[in-house]
């Protein structure tokens, strides 16, 4: 057994402390364990263990392995091979079936106050307590130490809901003393609190906490705080006492912590089904689940059971409507995941299959990959074989989200979104419901068909409400705020009203950069010049930076940075970003690019630019091309 929360060490079958040497010997034991039984090759050692490595390191790397060998299989028989610190290729790997580190990963998902309580008490100081001056550790360090402080809430809410809040108490105080900038522990503080019949207590708190964000931050505290605070200040009846609901999930909960071992392939995959609510539930939740998904599925992996895995991978059939991914790095590891997973897959599973092959399509979203497009079409052609209208509603979001190959196939998409509709009613799939209205929402406004997409707004959000799915409201609310620009009226209040509900929203992939977007789309309806105060573009900078620059008053500038813009992303800004460079183009007499951008739009020439996302629009298509098409014309004349 190995532990790293606090000074690493190891102990024995009997509990016993092992002798792990010196420093080093416990670095290499520490790096290899965060490297979770990957190869670390002998090179990476020697200049993680040394600044400037001395004459005779790679021995030095091999001695300290052989001592710790020794140390942590005494009665291995000479010339008999480890099983613990074994060598592969280039380097070594620790074969390590218990480190504390690990098992907290997995008890962090726990809704048990009992056993979040337990696993909280693993921890005997900061993780890798020995090695926090180490590059190599950092970023594990950090890691583990934020998901101990999401355990130190999760152990409130647990409390909380299992009708003990005055428990919570001590340990939120302390925990909001050390850490003041973490508002869902001020929330939960507050609610304590007020549960224990402290309701002053808990709207001091609430001031304390804006106070102390404005001071730092200088920003407001977010929703949920705003509205826990109006929600004690009228005496909300869901703030008295866990309901009904809550007490059957706590009661559940302790006997499934109970019946069910903590470390087995069932518990496994329940957490993948929790996961898939959470990231349903709210922004949060959003957030929550996207942290662990991929604990999840390593931790499938590292069981070296390949049904399993898939079967976590898969089973994560969350609906997704935007097109760029929240995380980018952790997109790409879920899809390599998911095609091991498919290689080592035994014959005869197809349902398993389309779930992976879905997978990869959905988490290569935006990107240029071939492999995305095979995969979804892979995935619907085996799922309506199967008959299976689960499967095949989830295989119809892949084919969505790989639906981008040029412009102009908002009529494609719109046909997806009314399969969708029309299956999910039929056999009862609520989410994929919610998804296949938002789809038809982004294409019939990108065909400018505002009346139809009015429709699917509204029914997007009679589902969401009426099955507590807090997110869609983001969705329409900034369609509602493109609505109005569409219709010429001043649209710019609405944009800022629609900006309130990114906030916290768990989406940062479509969040970042949004807001300034939006304002450009407005004044290029308004043929007015681009804002020029510093913002966050986010994405979009590439395309927004001419304009900038044009609004500047420097032209030179503007053509050097248009040189350099790429062809927009394939996904559902793309018609917005070719018109802002073919914009652009025009100012500073860019033939190539206006050729290019000519080219790229004409399939859209029906659709309003922009509008396809269901966010933003920059008018009709067909006015952008008109202005493409004179402005060559002009510069071609003798």
């Amino acid at each position: 057994m190995f532990g790293v929360l606090g000074p690493v060490v190891a102990w024995d079958d009997a509990g016993d402390a092992i002798d792990l040497r010196g420093p080093r010997h416990r670095a290499v034991l520490a790096r290899l364990i965060i490297a979770r039984g990957r190869v670390v090759p002998v090179g990476v050692l020697v200049d993680d263990l040394w600044t400037a490595p001395p004459p005779g390191a790679v021995s030095a790397v091999r001695t300290f392995v052989a001592a710790l060998r020794r140390a942590l299989e005494p009665e291995r028989p000479p010339r008999a091979p480890p099983r613990v610190l074994v060598t592969e290729g280039p380097g070594y790997a620790l074969h390590a079936d218990d480190v504390d580190a690990w098992r907290f990963e997995h008890a962090v998902g726990e809704t048990s106050a009992g056993r979040l309580e337990e696993a909280l008490g693993w921890w005997r100081g900061p993780a890798y307590a020995d090695f926090a001056d180490e590059p190599w550790a950092r970023a594990e360090r950090s890691r583990l130490d934020e998901l101990r402080l999401h355990a130190v809430e999760r152990l409130a809410e647990a409390r909380l809901a299992e009708g003990a809040p005055a428990e919570a108490v001590p340990d939120l105080e302390a925990h909001v003393a050390v850490h003041p900038l973490r508002e869902d522990a001020w929330r939960l503080l507050a609610l304590a609190l007020y549960r224990s019949g402290r309701q002053g207590d808990a709207l001091a708190v609430l001031r304390r906490a804006r106070g102390l964000l404005v001071e730092r931050l200088g920003v407001e505290p977010g929703p949920s705080l705003r509205r826990l605070e109006a929600d004690i200040l009228r005496h909300a009846d869901h703030l008295t006492e866990p309901d009904a609901a809550a007490r059957v999930w706590a009661r559940a909960a302790t006997a499934y912590d109970r019946t069910v071992a903590s470390g087995s392939r069932d518990r496994l995959e329940s957490t993948v089904g929790l996961l898939r609510t959470l990231a349903l539930a709210g922004g949060g939740g959003l957030e929550a689940a996207r942290e662990q998904r991929m604990a999840a599925i390593s931790a499938s992996e590292d069981l070296g059971d390949p049904e399993l895995t898939a079967r976590v991978i898969g089973s994560y059939d969350v609906p997704a409507i935007w097109t760029r991914s929240d995380d980018p790095r952790q997109a790409g590891q879920v899809a390599a995941a998911a095609e091991r997973a498919l290689t080592a897959l035994p014959p005869g599973r197809d349902a398993t299959r389309a779930r992976l092959l879905a997978t990869v399509a959905l988490e290569s979203r935006g990107t240029r990959s071939a492999r995305g497009p095979e995969a979804a079409r892979e995935a619907e052609a085996i799922a309506r074989r199967l008959d299976d209208p689960a499967l095949l509603a989830f295989a119809l979001n892949a084919v969505f989200m790989q639906s981008f190959g040029r412009t102009g196939l908002a009529a494609r998409r719109d046909g997806i979104g009314a399969e969708l509709v029309a299956l999910s009613e039929r056999h009862g799939l609520t989410a994929f419901e919610i998804l296949g209205h938002l789809i038809r929402l982004q294409a019939c406004s990108g065909m400018a068909d505002l009346a139809a997409a009015d429709r699917h707004a509204s029914a997007a959000e009679v589902l969401a409400d009426r099955h507590e799915r807090p997110l869609v409201r983001v969705f329409t609310g900034w369609y509602r705020a493109l609505r109005t620009a569409a219709a010429g009226r001043p649209a710019e209040p609405a944009y800022r009203e629609a900006a309130a509900l990114l906030d916290g929203c768990g989406m940062p992939g479509l969040e970042r950069g949004l807001v300034p977007l939006a304002l450009l789309s407005l004044r290029v309806l308004d043929d007015r010049p681009a804002p020029t105060e510093p913002l966050d573009w986010g994405p979009y900078e590439p395309w927004a930076r001419p304009l900038v620059l044009l609004a500047q008053d420097r032209p030179g500038d503007a053509a050097d940075a248009l040189r350099r813009v790429p062809d927009p992303p394939r996904d559902l800004m793309q018609e917005a970003l070719w018109c802002l460079a073919a914009r652009a183009a025009v100012a500073v007499d860019d033939r190539g690019l206006m050729r290019r951008a000519r080219e790229a739009l004409a399939p859209a020439a029906a659709e309003l630019a922009g509008a396809a996302s269901g966010l933003v629009t920059l008018g009709p298509v067909a006015d952008h091309l008109a202005t493409l098409t004179d402005a060559l014309r002009r510069s071609e004349r003798p």
